[in-house]
This record gives C-alpha cells, structure tokens and sequence, in this order.
C-alpha cells in the first residue's frame, strides 16, 4: 500500500510547495481536507492519525497543537516550524552532516526541517568544526541574503502588491542579533559562542545566499581557502544535493543560484589569511520544501 501523507497547513508557502512536489507523485497518496473544514480540530484530528506522515507547515503553537492530537504509534512528523528544531526528542533533518544523521532521519518518528538560514550557516560550520579545522569557540561572523519568498504570505503580498520605496532595495533586518535560527544553529554545530548573524532581504522572489566569514590564524593548524575548499569537497563527496565548487571563487555569485532547484552549492572564496564559504540554494527548496520532501523520501525509504 501507497503511504499516505496529509499536509497539514497546506495553504502556507511551504505547504503549498510540498503539495507541488507530491501531488503528481505515483508512490504516495496525498489525504485532504475539505476547505469548510480547514480549521475544524476533529477532521484534522481525524486525517493526522489516519496518516503514515504527517507534514506540519504551521506557526509553533500550532504545530505543538497537531503533535498533541496523534494517538497512535504510526503517524511520523515532518515539522516545518521553528517548535522543535532544539528538542532532545526530535532528529534535525539535514542528512548531509553525516552518515549518522541521514541513518537517524530514516528511523525517525519525529524530524525537524531546518531553517533555510540556518541550513546554509550549518552546512558551511558544522564540517569545519568536526574536521577539526575551526575551534568549538570560534567567533563566527555570517551574513544571509534572500529572496522574499522567505517571509510567507505576508511578505510576498507586501513585496508583489503593496511594495514601498525602500522594498526596492536590499534591507538588513533581525537587528537585535536574535534571530530565531540562531538557537538550532548553536544546537546542531555545538558552538560555545553565539555567532554574530545578519539576514538580509532582496526585492526578488526566491534564492539564498549565506556566507560565514573567517580569519584563518583563529583556526585550528594552518589552514588556507584553498585548503578548506579541499576539504569541504571530501566531506561532501557523493552528496546529489549539496555540493562544493571545484574552484575558489574570484568574480560575483548571484544570490538566486539555484532557484527552483532541491541543490545547494558551496563557493569557498578567498586567500591564504582570509576564507568566506558561501552556500547559495532556494530558500523554498533546500531551505524548506524541497528538504522536507527528501527527509520524507529517507523516512520512507522511497530514494534520497
């Protein structure tokens, strides 16, 4: 028998792009609720429990709210939202740290999709750490640039409909260094200090670009860009959706590389005494559905 998923809060921007990837779909069945019933908590009850995989693309309360109505030992969780991507009880869906995650999200009951921020810091830090090459309490500097498809309705609305002068610009925001992704990127590294992060956000609709900035005498041994593009394209070896440059980059990156896409691409940029790594994916893609998609896929054991 096909698997049978049920998104719950499809009508969302991510919903709505997990629906896109599985609607055609032979392998699963896609159970649905009736518009009337959109928020009546006995059908979504109802359609939860029935379900082998249940996608959460809601606000965290409400996703806290759809875990508490599964009452059986079946029903498997793919959450979307920021609610338990720190959870001691929950595997963080990024299959490309290890070989031991991806093992991890496979015989999950409970997986956390990342953010797409925090997707691009971690899959840049999270190997430097564990290759020894930068030290647990290094103090990282990153920036993020990305579409404003990152934002929700609200934001595609305010950017397609109800723009303003400065929307036409790149605008810095989370200005209070307290981003929400910060907490699952401290808690997936193992860093001991808090890294200093700013996003921005561009007048184009989907594309991401973070970069982690490093001085290369604060790492451990000697290490150059050249170096660590080596040693990022071994950790990654074999990878289908992440995948490192093969040469240092030395023009421009455009920041919507990748768009449309499920892949994610690491430039690492640089000289002997100074790194930037930069990981340029979809933020609706590698940065949210399209990752949800394959944790489903390991979940289930239909590819990825």
């Amino acid at each position: 028998m096909k698997p049978k998923i049920f998104i719950d809060g499809r009508e969302g921007t991510t919903g709505l792009q997990i629906y896109d990837r599985l609607a055609g779909r032979a392998d699963v069945e896609l159970l649905h609720i009736e518009e009337s019933k959109r928020k009546n908590a006995a059908e979504r009850k109802r359609l939860i429990n029935d379900a082998d995989l249940v996608f959460l693309c809601l606000p965290d309360d409400a996703a806290r709210e759809s875990v508490s109505l599964i009452e059986n030992s079946k029903t498997r969780v793919i959450d979307a939202s920021t609610a338990h991507r720190t959870q001691s009880d929950w595997v963080y869906g990024f299959a490309e740290l290890s070989k031991h995650q991806r093992e991890e999200i496979k015989k999950a009951q409970r997986v956390a999709n990342p953010g797409c921020h925090a997707t691009g810091i971690i899959a840049s830090a999270y190997p430097l750490l564990k290759l020894n090459i930068m030290p647990y309490d290094y103090p990282l500097t990153c920036m993020s640039l990305t579409g404003y498809s990152g934002g929700g309705k609200g934001m595609i609305n305010a950017y397609e409909n109800e723009k303003t002068p400065d929307m036409s610009a790149p605008r810095m925001y989370g200005l209070n260094l307290e981003h929400k992704h910060l907490p699952e990127i401290i808690n997936v590294t193992g860093l001991v200090r808090l890294p200093v992060f700013c996003p921005i956000v561009d007048d184009y609709y989907s594309g991401i670009a973070t970069t982690v900035m490093l001085h290369n005498n604060l790492l451990n041994k000697k290490h150059t860009a050249e170096s660590i593009r080596q040693n990022l394209t071994d950790y990654y070896s074999g990878e289908k959706f992440v995948k490192v440059a093969s040469e240092l980059g030395c023009a421009m990156l455009e920041s919507n590389w990748g768009a449309g896409t499920d892949s994610m691409e690491l430039t690492i940029s640089g000289n002997d005494n100074l790194t930037i790594v930069t990981a340029r994916f979809d933020n609706l893609g590698k940065g949210a559905a399209g990752a949800a998609v394959q944790n489903m896929e390991l979940m289930l054991g239909l590819g990825a």
